[in-house]
């Protein structure tokens, strides 16, 4: 009674408006409470020690810092010089702009790690640039917020710094590396749609006319940010330092860039990046810190063990139990942001990839390539959110294009759960 308790009162605040991490709290407190009535202070000294605990992990210190790095970038100007350099490679022509917006968003995923600030700093360039090349704002806005959500994947992420908190048995350093060539497959899925629907509704006509910027030119104002992913990934394979001293590698390397060669950040703008990319971060750490309270509340109703049993005697088998996670998670995508869908599901989730023996960094691979897909499935999608902001235009808008660029993202995650050597290749290779 008080586990299902547990589950309507979540649900029933979060219909109401209550914010998501208030709404994991308040229901794990009042759970706690009526499983220890008999209890001094009703068990709820446990609150403030989950509080703590859920908080007090090393690699949670990198979160802020990627934060603060997806801040930097976006104000450095290092996007549009990605973009007029990938547009000397690749030309002018009908999609060939979706392609460059989905190339550079793809590149900036090896800096910042998040998919709104990635969808932030590629559309402020590429939005504009495709409406003046004629391509409407909703399908700019489509391709801009499908193109962040490679950023979760691709390393440094901080999706997969949260499930290595939350699963000791993956490093962060192997979920790095496993995430590499997935996230770059989906980039590749994602160009084929793109282009196709550019061309088939001949979109982007005045394309074709604008100048291509002159190759070495733009290489040479491109090259600093250019240089920022094998900085951070490189100084992380080579041991110089941990995926949190390369956070802090990164902001010191993006202010560099746009404070003394660049100049488009002075100090004056230091104070709005910190106050921008603090209130994320607090944001990020709060719901974190609280969902240990709704965790600790699971465990102790002992409801994960029972559950856990009911799913793997259910007869459906294995990978059709597989295919049952992957769409009730598509369906929790649609409301839910990843890092709450990763902090209230992953502990219910792992004893059965446990019980299977599935490897759990190829598992944790799989959960956030279904993270990024709920990043631009609507109703909640909060890349797509971004990028229609700076479209200004209605998420309903986007629905006729996006639905495209779902289907390609999705036989991605079919291919990687059909071959798992897709992920767990390159950190074998590098003896993680």
């Amino acid at each position: 009674m008080i586990v299902t308790l547990l589950f309507l009162a979540f649900i029933a605040m979060m219909l109401i408006g209550v914010p998501i991490g208030a709404a994991l709290g308040l229901a794990g407190a009042t759970a706690i409470a009526l499983a220890n009535g008999d209890s001094q202070w009703f068990g709820l000294l446990a609150v403030p020690q989950n509080f703590y605990a859920g908080l007090g992990k090393y690699p949670l210190l990198a979160i802020p810092m990627f934060v603060l790095v997806g801040s930097i970038f976006d104000r450095s100007g290092v996007a549009l010089r990605l973009v007029n350099f990938a547009v000397a490679i690749v030309g002018r022509g009908p999609g060939m702009l979706p392609l460059v917006a989905i190339a550079v968003a793809m590149f900036l995923g090896g800096i910042s790690g998040s998919g709104p600030a990635c969808a932030a700093a590629v559309g402020g360039v590429m939005i504009a640039a495709m409406n003046r090349a004629g391509y409407p704002a909703a399908f700019s806005a489509s391709v801009v917020g499908a193109a962040a959500a490679t950023d979760i994947l691709i390393p440094p992420s901080v999706a997969f710094i949260i499930y290595s908190v939350l699963v000791p048995g993956a490093s962060v350093p192997a979920l790095f590396a496993a995430g590499m060539v997935p996230g770059i497959l989906a980039g590749l899925a994602l160009i084929v749609p793109a282009v196709w629907l550019s061309r088939k509704h001949k979109m982007g006509a005045l394309e074709a006319s604008m100048p291509r910027p002159p190759f070495w030119a733009s290489f040479r104002e491109a090259v600093w940010g250019l240089a920022a992913p094998v900085l951070i990934l490189g100084g992380m394979r080579a041991g110089w330092f941990t995926p949190t001293e390369a956070a802090v590698v990164a902001v010191f390397y993006g202010l560099f860039i746009g404070m003394v060669i660049y100049r488009t950040i002075s100090v004056r703008d230091l104070f709005p990046i910190l106050r921008e990319s603090g209130e994320l971060s607090a944001v990020i750490l709060l719901v974190v810190s609280l969902a240990g309270i709704f965790a600790y509340s699971l465990s102790t109703l002992g409801v994960i063990d029972p559950l856990t049993n009911a799913i793997v005697n259910s007869g459906l088998g294995e990978y059709g139990i597989l295919s049952l996670l992957i769409l009730m998670l598509i369906t929790v995508g649609m409301f839910l942001d990843g890092i709450s869908i990763f902090l209230i599901f992953v502990p219910l989730l792992l004893p059965i990839a446990q019980f299977y023996h599935w490897d759990l960094v190829w598992f944790g691979v799989i959960l956030t390539l279904k993270v990024a897909l709920g990043q631009f499935t609507p109703p909640l999608a909060v890349n797509l959110m971004v990028s229609c902001r700076i479209a200004n235009v209605r998420m309903e808008e986007t629905v006729r294009w996006v639905v495209w660029m779902l289907a390609s993202m999705f036989l991605v995650l079919v291919a990687v759960i059909a071959f798992p050597e897709l992920a767990l290749w390159l950190p074998r290779k590098l003896g993680y």
